[in-house]
């Protein structure tokens, strides 16, 4: 698989899914996050990443192991 790295990431909401388009909302909802400041453990996968990607500016990401 190309550019597939393992591990994790951790996930952290920094920006309020309020006044944004209701696909960005249920993007943080699949991510598992739904409030401010929530943190999330995931698997680093390109669907994970994808998602990170399209709210990149409401998350902030961090590799771990």
């Amino acid at each position: 698989m190309a550019d597939t790295k393992a591990g994790r990431i951790r996930v952290t909401q920094i920006g309020s899914p309020i006044g944004r388009r209701s696909d960005q909302r249920q993007t943080l909802i699949g991510l598992g996050l739904n409030k401010m400041h929530r943190v999330r453990e995931l698997e680093n996968t390109p669907a994970v990443r994808g998602m990170t990607t399209k709210v990149s500016h409401l998350v902030r990401v961090e590799e771990i192991g």
